[in-house]
């Protein structure tokens, strides 16, 4: 597994104007179709990678499939409510966004579809080729050059070896992706 290695051009620390995180696997631990806010738990730094950015003057936003609505598992309320769970530990996003449709619905929302990205590009005010998405999964990393952004890949113990082979931007945790966004830490103090 190649980690923390970006392609020639590809380091995106300039021009940056937002990062949205995936949610359940990048900032929380993933819990399958969770919707119960008391079983939310941040993953490692992902309250530090939260505050550096925001320190940095970053817009953030949360963009995650949540298939378990569509597929009768979950109720919109439930998801609100882990996404409040979540805003609770880290602080408000700037933009928070769910698809709620399961993938035979073949919506345009549903990462790898770059629905989410460009709706909260929009809300953002900011041009989706300034946007960086961060992720567990390669349909995160799809969304993001699908809308005309960067992705980066933090691959934890379900993401699929190929996904981490095939990501331009691949990073082994939360903090040491932001280093491929804003830089290394110690050049931004």
């Amino acid at each position: 597994m190649s980690e923390g290695r970006a392609g020639e051009g590809d380091v995106p620390h300039t021009g940056v104007a937002a990062v949205l995180f995936d949610r359940d696997g990048t900032l929380i631990d993933d819990v399958p179709y969770n919707g119960d806010p008391d079983r939310v738990s941040l993953v490692p730094a992902a309250g530090a990678a939260v505050r550096r950015l925001r320190q940095a003057g970053i817009p953030v936003g949360l963009v995650t499939n949540q298939s378990g609505i569509g597929r009768g598992l979950l109720t919109h309320r439930q998801v609100n409510a882990v996404n409040r769970r979540l805003e609770d530990q880290l602080g408000p996003f700037d933009v928070c966004l769910y698809c709620p449709h399961a993938p035979e619905d073949h919506c345009d929302c549903r990462k790898p579809a770059p629905g989410l990205v460009l709706i909260a590009c929009e809300i953002l005010g900011v041009d989706p080729a300034q946007v960086i998405v961060i992720g567990d999964t390669e349909a995160d990393v799809a969304a993001a050059e699908a809308a005309g952004g960067r992705g980066i890949l933090v691959p934890n113990e379900v993401t699929l070896r190929d996904e981490v082979e095939r990501a331009r931007l691949c990073a082994p945790d939360l903090l040491q992706a932001l280093d491929l966004v804003l830089g290394p830490a110690e050049a931004t103090r």
